[in-house]
């Protein structure tokens, strides 16, 4: 049956038009697949297979709706399109599920096949944006990552791991041991569990085996039809993505087959990689209109990519290169032939026309040993290898790579893709080159390729099989090709150099990273790159490669206006070289360590030297560097460095048999030493027109990513070139390329032809600077890895504190980077831990928040500071002077030199012997000629000169004695006489003997004007008078002894001819012409005056020149005495310290010591100069000028003196302003600022106003108000009545709810209250405010308001931008700068209530109690339109605006003035409630208030009074009269029926009434009124708590008391006893029904405690101390009275007796009793009676309400944030992907509440309503306008105040105290309490506005 079904549904169609089966088939569609199924089981399956290939044909290409949508006209597409493309897809995929099932159920068949999954790895494949983890301690590439399930499950405690996002996509690697140590495996995959894992039966995955190659064949004419080549338009991207929709499906459902596990895989890598399969399907064009026509899609496809199929090749070869053919495919024409092709700038390059300005771009192309068919060629032999074409075709789509990347944890599969992979990647480089979305494309082709190249024995295995490293070598060339230009370096018009052009989007965009970072990636393993050491042919190639960034971004100084356009092109530039030739270098550095390497060093020295010697030949370079040029880019020179460096540090190879020849040294040189001298003309400002860029590359060079692969390696090529150079040439280059040379002179005057005067002075700091690093830098001249770290880090952390992080960062990797080892690896936090001491972060609350960081020990700035490491890593110049002054406050403080200390000399490691010729430099007459030159200039006071040049020149010549050569000894005996002197400066090139030789006369060039030129001067002029020339008798004299006379020394000639030299010699031997010279540019054309020939005598050796120095310096004449004429010890033992601190002094000191030391020669002659008391300095001739110019330097100075001391005074009268006004800060430890003078005698206060600065009283007619800022709060409403705040949910089960919250509590009450009772009533019987309650608080400035006005008005016309909005009224206080809104305006009268309302008076309480009456019965007429009153009136509005109008309207009856009313005694509540929260929630501190200094209380009563008294209380029904008289006819009281009746009394707020019966009094109060309505208050609030007490209490304990009151009621004090009193209410009440209908209810209302009377007497207490304590302040404020201090026990009393409850009589020795406080206005049984009657009639219908109302929980405890978990990571892992409960999407960026843990997303547009993001709206519904949130994923917690927000900082720090905001970093992070404790204090005392400083605007977007 099932066969005849079958063949009818396999049969039927193909005689009629095929269709679709109808829906209904399901059924059918089972039992066919059954049918198949069985029928393929049978031995003999070949029908079963033909029938399944007819089904399969018909269902998969009715399948084919893309080739009706691209307008095929076949019959079977047409028919297709028929139900719509999404149905006859879907119906397809059906069928597929059906048949892979094999009639089963398709999630039956999922689950049995993934029994059979042998998960040994992980594999899970993820996008960018996921969070994944990487552990440095278990991997063994540093690109290993785990996805966050893997990582918690494994092991990973006290690694070095870090969280990130992902870039660009990767995949897990648990399970994977070629990638990371099997240690660090989770559980799952720790098993290799192949073993016991059974064979898969045939029969499971047979029927997919037939299915799947039809099904991917499928997809890929799907592909192949959709695909158009983009024409130039962008529509065609749009096409792109509309096929790849369609396809959805499809490749999810492939995606779903890989996720079923090993057994799935393998089918699908035989599918995939079966080439007769591919075959059999791709090559029967013949049959099918359809399938021809997809082949020739798919040729189309080839060619237009400039790939050729290889059958084509004959015909290609032939064709002209069409337009459509890709620039590359021309150059492999050009290639192939050899010749220089001028290529036509096809469409890809007109993309970026901009670029090429009149520039011709010229393609240097290689002759044709390039491979042709490494670019050209491409033939698919199976699906794997087409899928990937397509892949990259359509630009990489996200769910193919995914699917590509799910099927690597197959063996077989992932080499088969990664040879796939290598064969496609130079049509990989064409796409990317091309495409529009460059960056995406270049995350995707990473996210495959590191997955493929991190592992070693893949790589390796490609590498041998497949070419890759000639693949990709070939390729980044061809890459850089097309964007090459002509080199303007040197000489302009003949270079043949060529170099990238940094402006082309391929480097701007870094197009090229993906390429470079697959090659860096297997340069890391050994043997790749080993396989590329070994390979001349592939050196060669690179070298080319490299050349082209050799001399890139060239920079040409601007000699006359400044550029017009800032070229940004250098990052463009430093990155490339970076990337491109550094890092590889590193790479390939890191395979050369040991001695059985030296070949491959060899064989890159070798073609690095051939290609510098190209170069040097392609841009005609002889001797002279062009001028005013300079690149930052010499990567070959680089190259050469550093491997002669490693070839040296661990090779031990010869460095001579690595070294070119002196010609080939000399030039090398010069490019380096020009980058030197333009950084010291850049800091210079010389460079100052061509822009702020030419800075910015002057620091990139030396920044701590760059500097290791830059100005290290310069400045040890340098070190080579000097060491083996003439130091004489070398010294001299030095000068001339810093242009100083024409400054070396001894004359006072002299003419500079290439350097403005205003620039020698920094240029000659910049060459003696210059020589000091190149002789002291030892970095790779035999320093060790650990203290080269360790000098890295002691000048890092001298410059500044650091942070761990920062640290890491400033470090320069020191070998290879990208290998992950030196960062945090156990070295560097050794090392740390050696030179630093961890500060922790400290919390002034409101200063800045303090991270942790390292500051260096004392021994290292005792021992190890050095300046010249410091000055080499400085990227700004300041930094250098931070860390001399750091250096000089130390010494000040360990009181090791007081005065102001110079850079301190540090004795150097020793050389490496390969480099001992480096000191030959220290020795040789030119250096010594320029440093007697300058000690000369230094102590005549030449103009140009600075401390810092002596601090330089000294240094070299400590530097020159401790590194002398000791030759000594023979030469003592021989000092001839003149005659010997055959070099007329110095005898020898030791400096030590030169030290002492005498220069008597030195012949010098200097300008007609010069002083030393002195025609005819009179014959009297004293011989010491050292400038002038004697014209009478001295001429002869010196021709006779011109043997004596010094010559002058022309540094530039010496140079000249020394170079020649060597020329010439090595000319001679090669018989070539001698070179042309080039270096006439020099000589500025006659520019320059006459320069005549003058004589100076100067008669003075170094060492003389030293002395005379160290008396100029310290100001003494013969201040030196030789210290070992006193002590000979010291020159026998000498105790050098190899670290000095001091100065000037100190070093001239320590250096004529060493001198003596080192020759008896030396220590004779400095004896014998301070023996002959040397003559004073001559004094100088003062002219007229010169004085002037003195007396100007003197007043000066003595004008700056002035300016500190005003200076110093004026800061610290600002410091103490600040203390008294500026601590917003700290609620605690404040000084009272006094609004007003305080003499009791003062009638009126006086105010100072901070605009006009007049002081007076407030009038009137012209008011003086307080600064304020209103803010809506809810914190009142977070109380809760338990001591441990809420944590934060991190669970599913952890909610939070917010039934318990103050807030909550009240809106149930009132809403009880509203139900039964007349709403008018209700709203006078409690307070609102918990939530949006206003509060008030000031700075205590106060200003005129009119000057406020106008204050205003000016910041409304400045266009600064503020962080405010003057719209809404906000301003700062012209004071202080606090933020405020608003103007409290200051009742006139005096500011604390005067004492003649205080007088205690005589008054019995009955009068008291009518005179309340009377007063409160007095209409409050509003007073005449005054400035005062519309102030009042408007102050008035402001603070009913600041509130949302949910929080003012309670009332049923909209915008009815009982609102107002509550609204307003609520702001006095809200205000009181907080100040006592501030106090801690007690007044036990007591004291004049913290909020007393700036409280604004008393204006604000004012205000709310003045408004109160509008409405008046209808007289019967006001509360009072409840209160202190008795009524005569009870039952008329509750009102008729239909009526509410009114609230009973004993329902009402006590507190409430106090506000308002002391807001209805006219102001200002007196005391007595005060007093008497407290204690009519009380007796209120004490039945209250009477009350309450007896319904929590049982049945039994109820008649225990009702009795034993009963028997104590005629006492004589029974109404202060309450005992009398409870009994009485308890009777009272039992009237009702109040105590019945407990029955079941019983056991929740009761606590289990019996109850004795120490237990209710301290619940009275509770009960009733909120009331005195709110009652207290009030009184306080009024009245100003101080409040006492006490301990917690005896609040209670000390309260009340502070506001008159106590009687004074009453003692104190008997246990107190707060009954005792009670005084009666009326009989006490009476009016308890009158109340209890009141609820007994409402009990009779409403128990249970009636009972909950009498309870009223009055103790709330303080506010508190929900409390955060130890660990961030808790956190992070629950919220990062919860869903939101709104939008139910994982939002981008979640954010959670900290005070009641809602869960919002931020910035989310899907939880937006009316234009309000949810975060805002939010902080709107839970803080009244106030939010704080923790931003997720940042870390950090963000504040909306209002419309306005900032981020606050992290409340979450890693282990080094740090924050990690973003989770840059993605290290652990742990609370810190005390942040957390700032954050909350600031939220509590709403301090936000002022502690913050950077705010914006957030327009409703967060």
């Amino acid at each position: 049956m099932a066969a005849a079904a079958a063949a009818a549904a396999v049969g039927g169609p193909q005689q009629s038009q095929p269709e679709l089966p109808a829906p209904g088939l399901a059924l059918d569609k089972a039992a066919t697949a059954a049918h198949l199924k069985a029928a393929l089981s049978r031995p003999d399956n070949r029908a079963g297979a033909e029938e399944l290939q007819a089904l399969l044909e018909r269902v998969l290409s009715a399948e084919r709706p893309l080739a009706a949508a691209a307008g095929g006209e076949e019959a079977a597409a047409a028919a297709g399109g028929g139900g719509g493309p999404g149905a006859a897809e879907e119906e397809a995929l059906e069928w597929c599920k059906c048949l892979l099932a094999g009639g089963g159920g398709y999630d039956e068949f999922c689950a049995a096949v993934r029994a059979y999954d042998p998960a040994a790895l992980c594999g899970l494949v993820w996008t960018a944006n996921f969070v994944a983890y990487r552990c440095r301690t278990c991997g063994i590439s540093p690109c290993m990552s785990l996805c966050a399930e893997c990582f918690h499950q494994g092991d990973h405690t006290g690694h070095d791991f870090n969280m990130f996002r992902s870039q660009a996509g990767g995949a897990c690697d648990c399970g994977d041991s070629n990638v990371m140590r099997e240690s660090g495996f989770c559980k799952r995959h720790q098993i290799k569990s192949s073993s016991n894992i059974p064979c898969v039966p045939k029969d499971l995955l047979m029927m997919s085996e037939f299915v799947l190659p039809r099904f991917i064949f499928c997809l890929i004419q799907y592909l192949r039809d959709g695909y158009n080549e983009p024409a130039a338009d962008v529509s065609s991207e749009k096409d792109l993505n509309k096929v790849l929709q369609l396809l959805e499906p499809q490749i999810s459902f492939l995606e779903d087959l890989t996720k079923m596990g090993g057994a799935m895989r393998s089918v699908l890598t035989q599918v995939l990689t079966n080439q007769q399969n591919y075959k059999d399907l791709t090559s029967g064009p013949g049959e099918n209109a359809c399938a021809k026509k997809s082949h020739e899609k798919y040729l189309i496809a080839l060619k237009s990519s400039g790939l050729t199929y290889p059958e084509d090749k004959l015909v290609y070869g032939i064709q002209e290169p069409s337009a459509g053919t890709s620039t590359l495919a021309v150059q492999g024409f050009a290639g192939a032939t050899g010749t220089l092709g001028q290529v036509d700038s096809s469409d890809e390059e007109d993309q970026d026309g901009s670029q090429g300005l009149g520039k011709r771009k010229r393609v240097k192309l290689s002759s044709g040993t390039k491979d042709q068919s490494i670019m050209d060629v491409l033939k698919h032999k199976s699906f794997l290898e087409e899928l990937l074409f397509w892949t990259i075709k359509y630009e990489f789509p996200q769910k193919m790579v995914t699917f590509l990347l799910n099927m690597l944890p197959d063996q077989e599969y992932k080499v088969a893709f990664t040879k796939t992979f290598v064969q496609h990647y130079a049509f990989i480089m064409k796409t990317l080159k091309k495409s529009h979305e460059s960056d995406t494309m270049s995350n995707r082709i990473v996210h495959i390729s590191v997955q493929l190249f991190s592992n070693e024995e893949l790589a390796r295995q490609v590498t041998e099989e497949c070419q890759l490293l000639d693949i990709m070598v070939t390729v980044l060339l061809y890459m850089m090709e097309s964007c090459l230009i002509k080199s303007e370096l040197q000489d302009e018009e003949n270079s043949l150099h060529v170099v990238v052009n940094c402006g082309e989007a391929l480097l701007k965009n870094n197009t090229y990273w993906p390429l470079v970072s697959d090659f860096i990636n297997i340069l890391s393993h050994q043997s790749v790159a080993k396989r590329f050491l070994e390979d001349h042919g592939l050196l060669v190639t690179w070298m080319n490669f490299v050349s082209f960034f050799q001399g890139m971004n060239l920079n040409k100084r601007e000699l006359n206006e400044h550029v017009e356009f800032e070229s940004q092109t250098y990052y463009a530039a430093f990155a490339a070289e970076l990337e491109a030739c550094a890092q590889p270098m590193w790479g390939l550095l890191s395979h050369c360590k040991i001695r059985e390497t030296q070949e491959y060093t060899r064989n890159v020295v070798r073609y690095c030297l051939e290609a510098l010697q190209d170069w040097f030949d392609a841009i005609n370079f002889v001797d002279e560097p062009a001028p005013n040029q300079v690149t930052f880019h010499l990567p070959l020179h680089r190259y050469y460095a550093m491997f002669l460096s490693k070839a040296v540090k661990c090779q031990e190879l010869d460095l001579d048999s690595v070294l070119p020849d002196q010609e080939m040294l000399m030039k090398l040189m010069i490019h380096p030493l020009q980058i030197q001298a333009s950084l010291a003309e850049i800091h210079s400002n010389m460079w100052v027109r061509n822009g702020l860029q030419i800075k910015g590359q002057a620091m990139t060079y030396v920044q701590s990513h760059f500097c290791n692969s830059m100005i290290d390696p310069d400045i040890y090529l340098l070190q080579v070139c000097a060491s083996r150079l003439d130091p004489d040439y070398f010294i001299s280059s030095v000068f001339e390329r810093f242009k100083v040379v024409d400054l070396l002179t001894m004359a006072s005057q002299h003419q500079n032809t290439v350097l403005d005067a205003e620039h020698e002075r920094s240029m000659l700091e910049g060459a003696l600077t210059f020589l000091v690093i190149l002789l002291s830098l030892r970095l790779h001249l035999g320093m060790s890895d650990d203290e080269i770290l360790r000098a890295e880090m002691v000048a890092q952390l001298c410059m500044n504190d650091r942070t761990h992080s920062s640290l890491l960062d400033l470090i320069p990797e020191n070998p290879n980077p990208k290998s992950g080892i030196i960062p945090g690896s156990y070295s560097f936090e050794s090392v740390l831990s050696a030179v630093a001491d961890f500060k922790a972060p400290v919390f002034e609350p409101g200063g800045s928040m303090q991270q942790g960081m390292y500051t260096p020990k004392a021994e290292v700035w005792d021992q190890e500071f050095d300046p010249v490491m410091v000055i080499l890593r400085t990227v700004y110049r300041r930094d250098v002077q931070s860390a001399m002054d750091r250096y000089t406050a130390f010494l000040k403080q360990s009181g090791k030199f007081p005065g102001n200390p110079w850079p301190p000399y540090k004795k150097r490691t020793s050389l490496h012997p390969s480099y001992k010729g480096l000191m030959r430099l220290l020795h040789c007459k030119t250096l010594h000629i320029v440093l007697f030159t300058l000690l000369y200039k230094i102590l005549m006071d030449h103009q140009n000169l600075s401390e810092h040049v002596l601090c330089m020149v000294l240094y070299l010549i400590e530097l020159g004695l401790e590194n002398s050569t000791e030759d000594e000894s023979d030469e003592e005996t021989s000092v001839g006489g003149p005659e010997r002197c055959h070099d007329s400066w110095f005898p020898g090139s030791n400096l030590v003997s030169n030290m002492r030789h005498f220069i008597n006369y030195v012949r010098v060039r200097v300008p007609e004007t010069a002083p030393e030129v002195k025609r005819d001067s009179p014959a009297s002029t004293s011989s010491d008078n050292l400038g002038s020339l004697q014209s009478s008798r001295r001429p002869k004299v010196l021709q006779r002894e011109n043997s004596g006379t010094a010559q002058v020394f022309s540094l530039v000639a010496e140079r000249r001819k020394k170079f020649q030299e060597i020329i010439n010699r090595s000319n001679s031997e090669a018989n070539q012409v001698v070179r042309p010279k080039t270096s006439s540019k020099w000589s500025a054309p006659g520019s320059a005056p006459q320069l005549t020939t003058a004589i100076l005598e100067i008669k003075e050796s170094i060492l003389s020149l030293l002395i005379k120095l160290h008396h100029k310096l310290s100001g003494k004449q013969n201040s030196y005495y030789p210290p070992w004429l006193d002590d000979i010890e010291i020159l026998i033992q000498p105790e050098i310290p190899k670290y000095s601190h001091g100065d000037g002094i100190t070093a001239v000191e320590r250096i004529l010591l060493k001198a003596a030391l080192q020759s008896r020669m030396n220590k004779r002659i400095i004896e014998e100069i301070c023996r002959k008391v040397t003559p004073p300095v001559p004094p100088k001739k003062i002219t007229a000028a010169e004085k002037k110019t003195l007396d100007k330097e003197e007043r000066r100075q003595k004008a700056r003196e002035r300016q500190q001391k005003l200076l110093a005074e004026f800061a610290s009268r600002q410091k103490s302003f600040m203390e008294t006004a500026m601590d917003v800060d700290s609620p605690e430890n404040d000084i009272p600022m006094e609004i007003t003078t305080a003499e009791p005698q003062v009638s009126e206060a006086v105010y100072d106003c901070v605009i006009c600065g007049q002081s007076g009283p407030s009038s009137e007619d012209r008011p003086t108000g307080l600064v304020v800022l209103l803010q809506a709060s809810s914190v009142l409403g977070q109380c809760r009545d338990n001591v441990e705040p809420k944590k934060l949910p991190i669970t599913e089960e952890e909610q939070i709810y917010p039934w318990d919250t103050c807030a909550a509590v009240h809106d149930v009450r009132l809403s009880l209250l509203q139900r039964y009772f007349k709403d008018s009533s209700c709203l006078l019987a409690v307070s609102i405010g918990w939530e949006g309650g206003v509060y008030v608080q000031t700075c205590g400035h106060t200003l005129h308001i009119d000057c406020h006005k106008s204050y205003m008005e000016s910041l409304r016309n400045d266009q600064v931008l503020q962080g405010f909005s003057v719209d809404k009224g906000e301003f700062t206080c012209p004071l202080c700068r606090q933020f405020a809104n608003s103007v409290l305006p200051c009742y006139p009268g005096s500011n604390v209530e005067n004492n003649l309302w205080q007088r205690p008076s005589n008054k019995s309480m009955q009068d008291l109690i009518k005179e309340v009456e009377e007063l409160q019965g007095r209409p409050g007429a509003f007073p005449s339109e005054t400035n005062l009153s519309k102030e009042m009136e408007s102050v008035m509005k402001d603070i009913k605006n600041t509130t949302q109008k949910k929080y003012r309207d309670y009332s049923k009856t909209p915008g009815s003035p009982d609102n107002d009313f509550l609204f307003m005694y609520s702001v006095a509540r809200t205000n009181l409630e907080l100040e006592l929260i501030h106090r801690g929630g007690n007044l036990c501190s007591g004291g004049a208030s913290t909020a007393g200094k700036r409280s604004c209380l008393n204006q604000l009563f004012h205000v709310l009074a003045l408004h109160m008294r509008l409405y008046s209380i209808d007289s019967e029904y006001n509360p009072w009269k409840k209160l202190t008289q008795l009524v005569e006819d009870m039952n008329s009281q509750l009102g008729n029926e239909e009526q509410q009746p009114e609230v009973p009394i004993l329902y009402h707020d006590v507190t409430s009434l106090l506000l308002i019966q002391i807001l209805m009094m006219p102001q200002p109060l007196h005391k007595e009124h005060f007093t008497c309505i407290v204690k009519v208050l009380f007796t209120l609030l004490y039945t209250q708590a009477l009350a309450a007490l007896s319904v929590k209490c049982s049945e039994e304990d109820r008649s225990a008391w009702k009795h034993m009151g009963a028997l104590k009621k005629n006492t004589c004090d029974a109404e202060k006893s309450y005992e009398v009193l409870l009994s009485f209410i308890i009777n009272e009440l039992s009237k009702g029904k109040l105590y019945h209908e407990e029955g079941t209810q019983e056991c929740v209302m009761i606590s289990p405690i019996a109850w004795s009377p120490e237990s209710m007497e301290k619940y009275l207490q509770d009960f009733c101390l909120p009331f005195l304590r709110i009652t207290s302040l009030l009184q306080h404020h009024l009245f100003g009275e101080d409040l006492p201090s006490c301990q917690e026990e005896e609040e209670f009393s000390v309260l009340a007796s502070c506001l008159g409850l106590l009687p004074t009589f009453y003692q104190t020795e008997h246990p107190f009793i707060s009954a005792s406080c009670l005084e009666w206005p009326v009989p006490p049984f009476d009016i308890i009676t009158q109340w209890c009657f009141e609820i007994k009639s409402f009990t009779e219908r409403h128990a249970e309400q009636g009972k909950a109302l009498l309870i009223q929980e009055s103790r709330w405890k303080l506010p508190h944030l929900l409390q955060l978990p130890e660990n961030y990571n808790t956190i992070f892992q629950y919220y990062h992907r919860k869903t939101c409960s709104v939008c139910t999407k994982v939002p981008k960026d979640p954010a959670v509440c900290l005070v009641c843990g809602t869960f919002v997303c931020l910035k989310g547009l899907c939880c937006k309503q009316q234009s309000y993001c949810e975060c805002v709206l939010h902080s709107q519904n839970c803080g009244a306008g106030t939010g704080i949130f923790l931003l997720i994923n940042a870390s950090v917690i963000i504040i909306i105040r209002g419309h306005r927000f900032c981020l606050w900082g992290s409340v979450y720090l890693d282990a080094h105290g740090e924050e990690d905001r973003d989770l840059r970093r993605g290290k652990p992070l742990y609370i810190c309490k005390e942040r957390y404790k700032v954050l909350e204090q600031q939220w509590i005392s709403h301090t936000f506005d002022h502690i913050n400083k950077r705010w914006g605007p957030h327009y409703n977007g967060l």
